[in-house]
């Protein structure tokens, strides 16, 4: 079992930048893959970024969003810059132990997060 909960959610304006951690629960942290999902009212989850042995990106975040993890802190990183107000949502933390999944499919991940709220005004 993996537990993550998420932090560093906000306001902030368009142009900003936020950075969410996510921590998890457990000794095996290192051994799973990693990611983002956002979701905003109405609409499906939707795919913002993994990392395995590399990274992967949603193309509406990529060069503006960097995912990091560090292992010995069992924290994953989500570096949010140059935000625009499509990028307002709740943000989860994923984590899946597969070997050989789909990273943007949702039901790809075991572990999810309680979220994060992000808001970016304009």
């Amino acid at each position: 079992q993996v537990q993550l909960v998420e932090s560093g959610g906000g306001l902030v304006q368009a142009g900003g930048s936020l950075r969410l951690s996510c921590a998890a629960s457990g000794r095996t942290f290192s051994r799973y893959d990693m990611g983002w999902f956002r979701q905003t009212p109405g609409k499906e989850r939707e795919f913002v970024a993994t990392i395995t042995r590399t990274t992967y990106y949603a193309d509406s975040v990529k060069g503006r969003f960097t995912i990091s993890r560090d292992n010995a802190k069992n924290t994953v990183y989500l570096q949010m810059n140059s935000l625009k107000p499509e990028d307002t949502a709740i943000y989860y933390c994923v984590a899946t132990g597969r070997s050989s999944y789909s990273v943007a499919t949702a039901d790809a991940y075991d572990y999810w997060g309680q979220g994060t709220q992000v808001t970016v005004s304009s």
